[in-house]
């Protein structure tokens, strides 16, 4: 999903970022994000937040059944994000 429309930044982007080890700011410095119209920041923040989670939100009321998920190295191995459109936080 495309997060950042000024910069057609995508989730993906912003997930391999993070899993980097970078920061909202260095992601934003590295890639022009939400530096623009900046309606993008919170559903960049949103996805930054997800993959620096301990666990997975859709896990956390079934604990005992979590399974690990390798995450994907590159774009085309990564599944699509949840848009945070139609998140409550939006």
């Amino acid at each position: 999903m495309i997060v950042c429309v000024c910069r057609r930044i995508s989730d993906h982007e912003i997930a391999r970022h993070a899993r980097a080890g970078l920061g909202f700011d260095e992601i934003q410095f590295e890639l022009g994000l939400a530096t623009q119209c900046g309606a993008c920041e919170n559903c960049a923040r949103a996805v930054l937040a997800q993959c620096n989670a301990p666990h997975p939100v859709a896990a956390r009321h079934h604990q005992a059944t979590v399974q690990t998920t390798p995450l994907a190295s590159t774009d085309a191995q990564s599944k699509p994000w949840n848009s945070c459109l139609h998140s409550p936080a939006a």
